[in-house]
């Protein structure tokens, strides 16, 4: 599989097979991803391997309530908890999420932190949410997945956890000042989705100014 046909086809997987994946596996997928950039090539990232039950279970009930309130904000038309304009809603319901239901028998379950003190923060102190520095952690999240596709593997990331990091950090021995970037589901794809929908490019990019004439790869 070539790179463009790699990025082109790499969609989210969040059912897996019962067939196991090796810490040998996930160990060479971790070193390929580990040839992401990040600012100064400080590589802040930290990986927990989690395969205690138990743990993936306290991890689960932990992402369940932000799972319903995000798919009930979802429901309400909102786009769930937006830096601008997110309005709270009550999530007393529990909505089926496969990879919480069943995340014991998950093949592989990965936590991955993010170094605060190695990472840029060049938006901070704007008045709004940063962003710049997940330029330094989510290319190697993205890399993870790339490389579990070259191995026929697939998976999802998901960053629910993260806004429940006071009660998962104790959990997971997260040291200080680092931040849980993401929780990454990896096993063998029950289906692998290849026919990825994406907006047109013109729809995004334009010329000289955000406001200045669509930039068609097709013109």
């Amino acid at each position: 599989m070539d790179l463009r046909e790699s990025i082109r086809t790499t969609g989210s997987v969040r059912e897996f097979t019962g067939e196991p994946v090796s810490d040998a596996t996930v160990a060479a997928i971790l070193d390929d991803a580990s040839y992401a950039p990040s600012g100064g090539n400080r590589q802040p990232w930290r990986v927990a391997l989690v395969k205690d039950a138990e743990i993936r279970r306290d991890l689960a009930m932990l992402m369940q309530p932000i799972w319903d309130e995000y798919v009930l904000a979802t429901r309400a038309g909102q786009v769930p908890f937006n830096a601008i304009d997110y309005r709270p809603v009550d999530a007393p319901v529990h909505i089926p999420n496969p990879l919480l239901d069943r995340i014991e028998s998950i093949p592989v379950v990965l936590a991955v932190a993010a170094d605060l003190r190695r990472i840029v923060a060049a938006d901070l102190g704007l008045g709004r949410a940063t962003v710049v520095p997940g330029a330094s952690i989510y290319p190697f999240c993205w890399s993870v997945l790339l490389a579990a596709r070259s191995r026929g593997l697939g998976g999802v990331m998901t960053t629910f956890l993260s806004r429940a990091e006071a009660d998962a950090a104790p959990m997971l021995h997260l040291p200080d000042g680092y931040a849980l970037a993401a929780t990454l589901f990896i096993g063998h794809p029950v289906h692998q989705p290849t026919r990825l929908r994406r907006n047109p490019t013109a729809t995004f990019a334009s010329l000289d100014r955000f406001d200045g004439p669509a930039l068609d790869h097709h013109g």
